[in-house]
């Protein structure tokens, strides 16, 4: 079903990012999405480029209203705050002081952007506001954090995936340069509101140097909604297809009469 976002003032049809390919990524997803018990956990973790082409400068101007990009916009304090001190880790947005909840319009532009394309065509997040986001105060927080909601809901099985997933991340977009910024939606008109959402978490590991931003989210949604059956549908069947290829080329390489 699709559901577009409708919740600020500014509602512009913000263009795409481009996905770039990466393999560990994809076979990372793959084990992300699984069903246990009663939830289903739903993950995926992809790369994006920031480079902005001719279309993506017309629309980024259109975002910052007449041009201003390096306008600060609020953000919300991070949702580590009640349990860590209130310090943010270092901002590496130019004139910005390392202490605040804010980040410049471009860097709000591509935190956009990416929600877009990794939920087309299904989500429209382009009215999606400043306060929605925040920045996370450290990489040992947001890593603890995924891990203790990984492990709550996959278990043991997530003590060998869990190194493989950071490992993978920190080779693409070098965690120790990156700000992490999260999104927390009002939960109006987000995949993270449907009906049987349990819990969400979406975090963005932007390089600026680099241009790029690695986007992890993941959810768990009760079995009794039936969301997101067909994702593990279509995983299932991609294992099936496997198997029946490995059969074929069984049979290829031995005849039955070479069998017999």
């Amino acid at each position: 079903m699709t559901t577009f976002n409708t919740r600020g003032p500014l509602c512009i049809n913000i263009s795409e990012m481009k996905l770039l390919e990466n393999s560990s990524f994809e076979a990372l997803s793959s084990r992300l999405c699984v069903e246990t018990g009663d939830a289903r956990i739903l993950g995926r973790i992809e790369s994006y480029s920031c480079k902005m082409a001719g279309d993506d400068k017309h629309m980024f101007k259109q975002f910052c209203q007449e041009g201003e990009p390096h306008v600060l916009e609020a953000l919300s304090p991070p949702q580590s705050s009640t349990t860590s001190p209130p310090q943010l880790g270092k901002s590496s947005e130019d004139g910005e002081n390392p202490l605040s909840d804010k980040c410049c319009r471009k860097t709000l532009f591509y935190l956009i952007t990416t929600l877009n394309e990794s939920f087309r065509p299904d989500y429209d997040f382009s009215a999606a506001r400043a306060h929605e986001f925040s920045r996370e105060p450290s990489l040992n927080w947001v890593a603890n954090a995924v891990n203790s909601s990984m492990f709550s809901a996959v278990g043991e099985e997530f003590n060998s995936l869990g190194p493989e997933l950071w490992s993978a991340i920190d080779q693409e977009i070098n965690l120790q340069s990156c700000d992490i910024y999260s999104y927390n939606p009002d939960l109006d008109s987000d995949p993270f509101g449907e009906d049987g959402s349990l819990w969400s978490f979406n975090y963005f590991f932007y390089n600026k140097k680099l241009k790029r931003i690695v986007f992890f989210t993941c959810r768990s949604v009760s079995v009794l909604s039936g969301y997101g059956r067909g994702s593990l549908d279509n995983e299932l069947n991609m294992e099936l297809d496997d198997e029946e290829e490995m059969d074929r080329l069984s049979e290829d390489r031995f005849p039955s009469a070479l069998c017999v």
